[in-house]
């Protein structure tokens, strides 16, 4: 099978432990890799046999000697089709940006969890359409921890955010489901804030980021002398957060033996490092978060029932975004006006009809996936406002006319959010501003039109325009 064979991939790195990492993870999806540890070297080997079977190049941003927009810059001249992803300890959407306009495919913060780097490498090389999912850039933007930033109407979420705000006013545990990309993290954020124990810190650990045989020892920490290459003292993650919030992200990962021992430190308040005569008392609160349906494998004999009911004093479901189509306008424009907001991009607008695709489509990675979708379609925007014309991956999977789709949630919207995510109403004068900025896009800026069919004069309308700051690429 096609999938099966072996693909060979040019790292771009002069960090030993790095390339070893790097190798050991492409190896388990098929991926030979070669390392190159200079510009130089790298630039030669694409002229060998050698190089002309490479698949990808994954490229570390700190490569001595050299600009990395240059050297992307000259790969991309001499293999246009080979896709480059570029691995940076740096977290600068400006970075990001710049990288992307030298032509790099996608963008990779260190550390990379296993799972996103094997995402990556398969979104570079999948040439096949219709394609399930985008190659979206995983940019990294800040933002802040508060409820007030978990954008939607849709009735779904507002009410898993309303028992998620009253759940944070507790010391119980949390069991967070929804799909990937829904936001799960970001509400773990916003729920801490909202808590008791704010001013202490919160520790996200990554189930699915860490090797099997090493989560215990995150967790639970160990002694010198535990196990053989446990040379120093760990401090676990449980006892690092005594008296603050531990969350566990994946939680659905834990191997079966974990699970035990993480039951037995929830029910005794306490915790004992791999190796210690004695364990320690902790006051934790437990925040965790599952891909997939815990009840149902709990059913399968995968997941402990007692942990589960342990975890899950109250549960919460973030719906996916297939579910709340009508908030993809909004989320749109608030994740606009943020991309808008990094250094090297500018505040964009988006037309009625970029909005009919966006909608049209079924994300499967979620909120996560729109954000980031929009932010490479700002990276290359050469105009004020995003059209259909700007997602080609979009138009290639759904074909150019979304608005003629039976059933289209776009034609059942209005695409403007009334409620605020706390279920109270948006004021009045942001809904105006969404009314006329709608208009706009329906009428493609012909001013005269939207002031007829808004029902006002031309001149109360550019008095509108200034009083709310819309230009006519809203």
């Amino acid at each position: 099978m096609a999938e099966l064979e072996q693909r060979l991939l040019m790292l771009i790195d002069d960090e030993p432990a790095q390339t070893r990492l790097i190798s050991t993870l492409a190896s388990r999806e098929g991926w030979r890799t070669v390392v190159a540890q200079d510009a130089e070297t790298a630039i030669a080997t694409l002229g060998t046999r050698q190089g002309m079977q490479l698949s990808a190049i994954i490229l570390d941003q700190w490569v001595p000697g050299d600009d990395t927009c240059n050297l992307i810059g000259e790969l991309k001249s001499r293999r246009p089709a080979l896709p480059i992803l570029v691995l940076t300890a740096s977290t600068s959407p400006l970075l990001a940006v710049e990288a992307m306009r030298a032509g790099a495919s996608d963008y990779l913060v260190k550390p990379v969890a296993p799972e996103r780097l094997m995402h990556a490498l398969r979104s570079a090389t999948t040439r096949e359409a219709p394609r399930n999912e985008l190659a979206p850039l995983t940019e990294k933007m800040p933002s802040n921890p508060d409820f007030e930033s978990m954008i939607g109407a849709a009735s779904n979420f507002r009410k898993a955010l309303a028992v998620a705000a009253k759940a944070a006013r507790n010391h119980g545990s949390v069991l967070i489901e929804g799909e990937s990309g829904t936001g799960k993290e970001m509400l773990i954020r916003a729920m801490h804030a909202a808590s008791p124990r704010a001013r202490m810190p919160l520790r996200i650990v990554n189930i699915g980021g860490i090797p099997a045989n090493s989560i215990e020892s995150v967790l639970f920490g160990h002694e010198k002398g535990a196990f053989p290459g446990a040379f120093e003292r760990q401090v676990g993650a449980m006892q690092h957060c005594d008296g603050a919030t531990l969350a566990l992200d994946e939680v659905d990962r834990l191997p079966m033996t974990v699970q035990e021992r993480l039951l037995e430190s929830i029910r005794k308040s306490d915790v004992r490092p791999i190796g210690a005569r004695h364990s320690f008392r902790i006051d934790l609160r437990i925040i965790a978060a599952s891909n997939l349906p815990l009840a149902d494998l709990a059913a399968a004999g995968c997941f402990m029932p007692e942990l589960l009911e342990a975890l899950g004093h109250t549960k919460i479901d973030l719906p996916p975004l297939r579910e709340r189509v009508a908030d993809i306008p909004a989320l749109t424009r608030f994740f606009l006006a943020r991309i808008g907001e990094q250094p090297g991009l500018r505040e964009l607008g988006i037309t009625d009809g970029a909005l009919s695709l966006l909608a049209a489509y079924d994300w499967p990675e979620n909120v996560r996936q729109l954000q980031a979708v929009l932010f490479r379609a700002a990276v290359f925007c050469d105009g004020d406002a995003l059209t259909s014309e700007d997602f080609p991956q979009l138009l290639n999977i759904l074909g150019s006319g979304p608005s003629n789709v039976a059933g289209n949630p776009m034609q059942e919207s209005s695409g403007v959010m009334l409620y605020k995510p706390d279920g109270n109403l948006r004021p009045l004068v942001e809904i105006e501003a969404d009314v006329i900025r709608l208009a706009i896009g329906l009428y493609r800026g012909r001013m005269t039109e939207v002031a007829r069919r808004l029902g006002i004069g031309r001149s109360t309308l550019y008095r509108k325009l200034a009083e709310l700051g819309i230009d006519n690429a809203a």
